[in-house]
């Protein structure tokens, strides 16, 4: 089961203490072993301290060895898909739609063991097709919020899988050559937005009509300055 706490990148260690204990400590079973990665808080004297007196084995994770951590970096990277999917485009009130994904991430089916964390620490997984609100109620309306991100977040888990062997079973072959009026996305890694942060953004944009192939490219796109010539 994962716990997803936001919190600002300021945090200090005191701070981390009072969130492990308000949100892990205080709800679940204590854990015996604790693995981090190297950051400064996880090798402070304070979290070690505590990891101490809470009878915690600590353990860090080795340098440039990626499969120690190499979960959550996935877990955070599809948390990152999920929110950019709902997040308004001035990214406020992101943070209110974290307990959510952590409920759909619980109460999905993970590959590794073919069972819900949910099932596998509750025993059952939490299902709302025996649920019946008339939808106008607040509750029938939160009821229909949940199954949509149960949904949504399931087909995401799905998508994910499918890239991840796309990029395991690909070759080095050179994709062809676009044509004069075909539909193309743009990566937005490079291009300017006026959102607050690129991490809740989107990914591609698009798609563009292909105008014209020379030695540049060309797209048509109202709501961006648009140059003579885009040199790649």
């Amino acid at each position: 089961m994962a716990i997803f706490i936001p919190a600002y990148g300021t945090i200090t260690s005191l701070e981390l203490a009072q969130i492990f204990i308000s949100h892990v400590f205080s709800k679940h079973v204590l854990s015996v072993s604790n693995v981090s990665d190297r950051g400064s808080l996880f090798v402070s004297s304070f979290w070690t301290n505590l990891c101490q007196q809470l009878k915690i084995s600590r353990g860090l994770s080795a340098a440039f060895h990626p499969e120690a951590d190499g979960q959550t970096g996935r877990v955070n990277q599809t948390l990152e898909q999920y929110l950019w999917m709902y997040v308004s485009y001035h990214q406020d009130y992101w943070h209110t739609w974290i307990p959510l994904y952590e409920f759909a991430y619980s109460n999905a089916e993970h590959s590794s063991t073919k069972k819900s964390p949910f099932f596998t620490i509750y025993g059952r997984n939490t299902s709302f097709d025996s649920i019946h609100i008339s939808q106008d109620s607040p509750a029938g309306k939160l009821s229909t919020k949940l199954q949509s991100v149960q949904k949504v977040f399931k087909e995401e888990l799905e998508s994910e899988i499918r890239r991840l062997k796309k990029y395991a079973d690909r070759d080095s072959s050179i994709p062809s050559d676009f044509q004069p009026g075909e539909k193309v996305w743009l990566a937005s890694k490079n291009i300017k937005s006026t959102r607050p942060t690129k991490k809740l953004s989107e990914r591609w944009l698009g798609p563009f009509e292909v105008i014209l192939i020379t030695s540049s490219c060309l797209c048509n796109g109202s709501w961006f300055t648009l140059y003579s010539m885009c040199h790649y």
